[in-house]
């Protein structure tokens, strides 16, 4: 009796872990250049001594979706969106390099070149500073061309090259501010291989309607362990009204 309410409760508590990450997921269905966590359960044996006789459930978060979202045009000269694999460098709240999708870009009164989330955007050779313009351009490389104040076409000058890295997403660990970061704390090399494109964002890659049907199917699985806990009190009092007898 003792292993099938142990089992229960333990798969109770786990499913309700895994609605914890399914709830994230559907949280940032909108959030730009959002990753997608994975989760998934499995069976583990209690440890300890004697026989190996109980078991219980576990739900561990097994890594993050690495497919692209949807590029969505906004026309916006400062948007950009990483075409295919990479990832653009910006400098987190702790001072070290991090990673993002994110290429909602704009640029402070300081001049200084930061995203949405505030976060300033390095170039590899440390944060970029836009001077004033009359107009910018972001090519595919992350170079950045600008037109300067009162100055005609012909005047274009770069001034600052996004960094684009792609370090293997086994060596990428997700941080709490939603960051991705090398796993040894190394700053990863820039890639020439990456490439944005213009005037576009990338959507969070989270599908919305799986995430939906995902959080009804867990909340059956979670119903149904709680049953099955009261199913266990229930022959546990018959059992002992048995024995009184």
């Amino acid at each position: 009796m003792d292993r099938f309410l142990y089992i229960s409760m333990t798969g109770a508590k786990e499913t309700l872990r895994a609605q914890t990450v399914n709830n994230h997921n559907l949280a940032n269905a909108s959030t730009t250049g959002f990753r997608a966590d994975l989760s998934a359960f499995q069976s583990r044996a209690v440890a300890g001594s004697g026989y190996a006789s109980r078991a219980y459930a576990t739900n561990a978060t097994v890594g993050w979706d690495s497919n692209q979202g949807a590029l969505m045009s906004t026309g916006r000269d400062l948007d950009v969106g990483v075409n295919g694999p990479g990832w653009i460098a910006v400098q987190g709240a702790d001072g070290r390099e991090a990673y993002t999708r994110a290429g909602d870009l704009r640029i402070e009164p300081s001049g200084l070149l930061k995203n949405g989330a505030g976060q300033t955007v390095m170039g590899e050779g440390g944060p970029i500073s836009v001077p004033p313009h009359t107009s910018l351009m972001i090519a595919a490389d992350g170079t950045i061309s600008i037109v300067p104040v009162g100055q005609g076409p012909e005047t274009t000058s770069q001034v600052g090259r996004i960094k684009l890295v792609n370090p293997p997403a086994e060596t990428l660990v997700r941080g709490d501010d939603g960051l991705f970061r090398t796993v040894d704390g190394t700053d990863a090399a820039p890639d020439a291989n990456v490439r944005v494109a213009s005037g576009v964002l990338e959507s969070s890659n989270v599908n919305a309607a799986d995430a939906m049907v995902n959080m009804i199917e867990l909340s059956r699985h979670f119903d149904l362990q709680v049953k099955a806990m009261r199913t266990a009190e229930e022959n546990a009092a018959a059992s002992a009204q048995l024995l009184k007898a």
